[in-house]
């Protein structure tokens, strides 16, 4: 489903784990399972919890001090990522993983009522 190298997710979930949102098990009945309550964590923490510190990935490659048009220009672009990071997580700190399961099982109903 998710369409990337089982290590990525081994990876991901390990942030998880270390962060105290999800607990593996080994063994034949082993895997993974949710250790917080779901309304106590929002997908801000998530981002967090799997490296996510930064939203946006442009940025300043390199700088030039001595450059006045990439100095005005670097300033312009600084001001308007810092203001559109502070407005996403704004959002997804608004957002807990139970607001989303409420939604996805809401969506699996509908689906089901459609097909019969």
């Amino acid at each position: 489903m998710l369409g990337t190298n089982a290590v990525v997710v081994r990876r991901t979930m390990a942030g998880l784990r270390d962060a105290g949102y999800v607990r593996s098990e080994k063994g034949h009945h082993g895997g993974w399972t949710i250790a917080r309550d779901l309304a106590d964590v929002s997908l801000l923490e998530v981002h967090r919890a799997v490296g996510g510190p930064r939203l946006f990935t442009i940025g300043f490659e390199r700088s030039d001090p001595d450059c006045a048009v990439e100095q005005a220009v670097n300033e312009a672009i600084g001001d308007v990522l810092a203001e559109a990071e502070t407005i996403v997580n704004a959002r997804l700190a608004a957002v807990t993983l139970s607001d989303l399961s409420g939604t996805f099982d809401a969506r699996c109903a509908a689906m089901e009522r459609s097909r019969g």
